[in-house]
């Protein structure tokens, strides 16, 4: 088997898999769903035919995505997570000699694509601020002319949402622009209503895994109705499974209180986090509008990672990335599992000072 000497020279996405009591290093919702919603879920997917292909337009979630999000079912595209869709972007739009822009650091997956895919890209090092630098964006654009520029927002791994006059001038000067919306529930902020009109060249992806559903594997595309009608041209056949509509489905018209107050208890919780980290010696807590906090030590965030997983503690290593050196990365949890965090993470500073 031979396979081309692109795919030979590409490295695989990093994910963290190591065991640890308490996991706070993949953007989860920490809370699962409750019992009898599990129930009614149980129900539903009994009645499934599993030896039949689902709607491969997913059209009843569709429609329950479009009222709970203000926009039209034709307005919306479904993928097997947000991953997909972003491939199907880099597949689609602009020819593959093409440029793909984005800010570093931020989701690889943008990277991994554009690889995969033999796309030239142009990374644009976010500034001191951690917000887009906008001559640097603005000359690769100019001079360059990408056909896609993809932004995460809010930006991962930063949490931070870029400035948005930032965005609105530089969106006018290149071909497509991807608000990658995966935090949007934390956040609140959003492109959406430009990505239904057509002359703001703007489109929207939101996900699922977000808000407790990361098992299903479930992804939108929000954009103008002529754009959706001819992106299903390049969407594989059945790509959202049967029991994933289902489940998405019932959790969606019957589970919205749970994921309401889901959401909040994040968010309230990812304020005290921050007060409490803000209170720690040496350590630099960086604002986020995300599910999750950068943070950075006096010490080795090697070292501290190690320290905090032998303590059965994981989070995210993310000093490996451009203009984050020595940074960490902390989902925000339960509050019991904040509490065990904060804790070990005092721990460990005491440990690495005293032999400092």
């Amino acid at each position: 088997m031979v396979f081309s000497k692109r795919i030979k020279h590409l490295k695989a996405y990093k994910t963290e898999t190591s065991k640890a009591r308490i996991k706070l290093s993949s953007n989860e919702l920490p809370y699962d769903l409750p019992e009898e919603l599990k129930t009614k879920i149980q129900e539903e997917i009994k009645k499934i035919p599993f030896n039949r292909y689902p709607d491969p337009y997913a059209t009843e979630l569709r429609e329950i995505l479009a009222e709970l999000w203000g926009v039209k079912t034709e307005n919306i595209i479904l993928g097997n997570g947000s991953d997909e869709l972003i491939f199907y972007l880099a597949t689609a739009i602009g020819e593959n000699y093409e440029a793909i822009a984005y800010p570093i650091p931020t989701f690889p997956m943008y990277r991994v694509v554009a690889d995969t895919l033999g796309r030239p890209v142009y990374e644009v090092p976010l500034d001191k601020n951690l917000d887009i630098d906008e001559s640097r964006f603005a000359e690769i654009l100019e001079n360059y002319r990408p056909a896609l520029m993809f932004i995460s927002y809010p930006n991962n791994p930063t949490g931070n949402l870029f400035s948005r006059d930032k965005l609105n001038r530089l969106r006018k000067k290149t071909a497509l622009m991807v608000s990658d919306e995966a935090y949007y529930n934390f956040s609140g902020e959003t492109f959406l209503k430009e990505a239904v009109d057509p002359s703001e060249n703007v489109v929207v992806l939101r996900t699922l895994s977000k808000i407790g559903l990361a098992s299903l594997r479930v992804g939108a595309l929000i954009a103008d109705e002529n754009f959706i009608r001819e992106f299903f041209k390049v969407k594989l056949p059945f790509n959202v499974t049967y029991p994933s509509q289902v489940i998405a489905k019932v959790v969606l018209t019957e589970g919205l209180d749970f994921i309401n107050w889901a959401v909040n208890q994040v968010i309230t919780e990812r304020e005290r986090l921050l007060k409490e980290l803000q209170k720690m010696e040496g350590v630099k807590v960086f604002p986020s509008k995300a599910n999750f906090f950068l943070f950075k030590t006096p010490f080795d965030a090697d070292t501290v990672h190690k320290k905090l997983l032998e303590k059965g503690v994981l989070i995210r290593n993310v000093s490996y990335l451009p203009g984050l050196e020595g940074c960490l990365r902390v989902n925000v949890g339960k509050p019991e599992e904040n509490d065990i965090f904060l804790e070990t993470l005092s721990e460990v500073l005491k440990e690495l000072s005293s032999t400092a």
